[in-house]
């Protein structure tokens, strides 16, 4: 039996790549499921857009370019703590089908989900915590999704949450039962 098995609070390693619009949930959901893995007993930590972008990511612009480059480092990452048996949470918009399905080859061996964060647009800027669309549709903010800059929804995510219709909390109970699955 394999030590994951034997040891209840051990989760296999396993990279969950939280997708959607600005103020869908993806770090309230990311935040949420940390909290619940780390109740449990499992290592999980998040790797999130803001913070990449103040970091790792902050030599970089938001065209498309920039943006594929941004997901590249940080299923790079992900996978290097995935790979230190740590669940990693990435809460990043990843706007482009074809750089989502980059980032789960990049896992390679590892697990990957790609949890679909879904709001309707309205609901997002209703919700808007850092005034990002009110700038963006006044034209403060060039190349912002959802708005000026395309958003391209999973096919065929792993897991499809609706934030509008639930808390993050029961995303965080949907994305640890898939977990657990794994």
């Amino acid at each position: 039996m394999d030590d994951a098995r034997m040891d209840p609070c051990r989760m296999k390693p396993a990279i969950i790549w939280l997708t959607g619009l600005s103020g869908a949930g993806k770090s309230a959901t990311a935040e949420a499921l940390r909290d619940l893995l780390a109740a449990r007993g499992h290592r999980a930590t998040i790797l999130d857009g803001d913070e990449l972008r103040q970091g790792l990511s902050r030599d970089l612009g938001f065209g498309d370019a920039a943006r594929i480059e941004n997901i590249r480092r940080a299923a790079e990452v992900a996978r290097i703590l995935a790979r230190a048996d740590i669940v990693t949470i990435v809460s990043l918009i990843s706007p482009f089908r074809k750089e989502r399905a980059q980032a789960r080859a990049i896992a390679g061996e590892i697990p990957f989900l790609e949890v679909y964060v879904d709001a309707p647009l309205a609901v997002c800027e209703e919700r808007d915590p850092k005034g990002l669309y009110r700038r963006a549709r006044a034209g403060l903010i060039p190349n912002f999704t959802g708005i000026d800059s395309a958003y391209e929804a999973p096919l065929e995510p792993d897991l499809h949450l609706h934030t509008d219709a639930g808390t993050p909390q029961d995303g965080a109970a949907r994305v640890a039962a898939a977990l657990g699955n794994l």
